[in-house]
């Protein structure tokens, strides 16, 4: 069930896996599917939030940190990843650790044209940047995914995103004012 005080069980599992996995910051841009990791995170003490004015921000955030000696995560959406192919750079040439969690757009039931060229090409930039890709389409999928990049980007010094499917976000509708 979701009701105004809860969230469905993916994005709980998204908040739970990223606190077991010691993240102690979260930059982002503000995303309707990550806002429940939003507001987790804005009310835990332990973790710093970075509210980013655009995506590629979030990269140098994620680098930030790991030279600080925490770990980070950049929560974004799909639309988002053209904007950061240039930053991308950055981790390749540095080695930085990455983990990113990406909501599609532009895939399952998408109502707004301008999300679909990128939601169709984010899996394939980001490869090209040398980011492996990880996906997860099914609630139960969710948990072992973001565990997973957890374990590839902290443990292993890899550069991860887990594109979080459409449909785990569901059939959005635009609304027209009246």
């Amino acid at each position: 069930m979701n009701t105004a005080h809860s969230a469905p069980a993916w994005q709980e599992a998204v908040f739970r896996t990223l606190k077991k996995g010691d993240v102690a910051q979260v930059a982002y841009v503000p995303d309707a599917g990550h806002s429940y990791a939003i507001r987790q995170a804005e009310q835990d003490p332990a973790i710093h939030n970075v509210v980013l004015t655009t995506e590629e921000e979030g990269v140098a955030v994620v680098a930030g940190a790991w030279l600080g000696g925490q770990r980070a995560v950049l929560l974004m959406q799909s639309s988002g990843v053209g904007n950061c192919v240039n930053m991308f750079s950055l981790l390749s040439n540095c080695r930085f650790p990455f983990l990113t969690l990406v909501t599609m757009r532009g895939e399952y039931a998408e109502f707004n044209p301008w999300q679909s060229p990128m939601g169709r090409g984010t899996q394939a930039a980001l490869e090209l940047m040398g980011i492996t890709v990880l996906r997860a389409d099914e609630p139960d999928e969710v948990e072992n995914a973001v565990a997973a990049g957890l374990e590839s980007a902290f443990d292993a010094g890899e550069q991860v995103a887990v594109l979080l499917g459409q449909k785990l976000i569901g059939r959005k509708k635009w609304v027209r004012d009246s």
